[in-house]
């Protein structure tokens, strides 16, 4: 079994900056129609923006090939189980199993991917 990881760490306020610049255009393109439901219910949906941006960042971190080469944001999906544990749905290889870890404070968010490959 190979194992990789991938950590990222981003500012709340940047997120909600971005945001606010560019609107639905952003959410589209980075989140899924799921993600953006979930995050918009919520107090703070900026901060679960952020997380979740974190997390595909992470993941894409550990599954080690960067942007551009065949993945995107929007390829990753960080979704809730019924306890509140963050779980990954990506769209690749099925022997992949990445297990994804997320904490945040006031102003900024850390995700940490695990990349187990049988």
């Amino acid at each position: 079994m190979t194992e990789s990881i991938g950590v990222d760490i981003i500012e709340i306020d940047r997120v909600a900056e971005i945001i606010s610049e560019f609107g639905e255009k952003f959410l589209k393109k980075v989140f899924s129609d799921e993600e953006i439901r979930y995050c918009l219910s919520k107090a703070k949906p900026s901060q679960h923006f952020a997380a979740r941006f974190a997390a595909k960042e992470a993941v894409i971190k550990a599954l080690g090939t960067g942007f551009g080469k065949g993945i995107m944001l929007k390829d990753i999906e960080i979704r809730n189980d019924v306890n509140g544990k963050p779980k990954v749905f990506y769209k690749g290889n099925s022997t992949e199993k990445i297990l994804i870890s997320i904490s945040h404070c006031n102003h900024y968010v850390v995700a940490f991917a695990l990349l187990k490959i049988d």
